[in-house]
């Protein structure tokens, strides 16, 4: 199976390496966010580039099912098995089966699998992700709100909380001083998180970054 993964990855790197080479000897400056728009510009009717859109839409159609729903993982009432130990992610990185699995965790943790849950979760998610793909001027706007989002959380607010929450109140009061400093850390980290949104979205709104370059 590593085998198989390091493959894949390899091939992957190539292929996007390939792309990304000859689209900047093609292009130069004048290379976009997204390289199949920059060559569709040239000649919108270009069957090549017909067929290579074609490509990349029947992958993503395709694709979207099997990272959606890893079947051998929730076979057999696996939904209410706990968080950890899992194999559709690596090193803390959270695959969007993992996203699911923790919105069933939180909302269904008692509940054993069912298809009404599942579709709903999934349609709740690829909506937000369509929405994202269809408003965000360029993929560094959603580079920018996951970094706005992941880093404050990962830095300042769940240490805090977790210390907050972990810490037995007969150690360390509610009141006392160490706790206090953890929920003004954590307020700072909230205080951060809304500045990095509100720059983005007004950059968004304003349209600066469609000056660079849009999808």
């Amino acid at each position: 199976m590593q085998r198989i993964s390091n493959l894949s990855i390899a091939v992957m790197y190539v292929m996007y390496f390939l792309a990304a080479l000859f689209g900047y000897l093609t292009f130069y400056d004048g290379v976009e966010s997204e390289l199949l728009h920059t060559y569709s510009k040239v000649d919108p009717f270009d069957v090549l580039m017909l067929c290579v859109r074609v490509a990349v839409l029947t992958a993503v159609t395709l694709t979207v099912p099997i990272v959606l729903f890893p079947v051998s993982q929730w076979a057999g009432g696996q939904a209410a098995r706990p968080m950890g130990g899992g194999t559709d992610g690596a090193d803390g990185l959270m695959t969007l089966p993992q996203v699911r699995r923790a919105i069933q965790q939180m909302m269904f943790q008692s509940q054993e699998f069912s298809w009404p849950q599942h579709t709903l979760i999934a349609i709740i998610l690829l909506t937000c992700i369509n929405l994202l793909v269809i408003f965000a001027p360029n993929i560094l706007g959603i580079f920018g709100i996951i970094g706005a989002t992941s880093a404050p959380c990962l830095i300042f607010i769940f240490p805090a909380i977790f210390y907050f929450r972990i810490m037995p109140t007969e150690k360390e009061p509610a009141r006392s001083t160490p706790k206090i400093l953890a929920l003004c850390f954590a307020v700072l980290g909230f205080l951060l998180m809304t500045m990095s949104l509100s720059f983005i979205i007004i950059d968004w709104v304003s349209g600066t970054s469609q000056h660079e370059g849009s999808h």
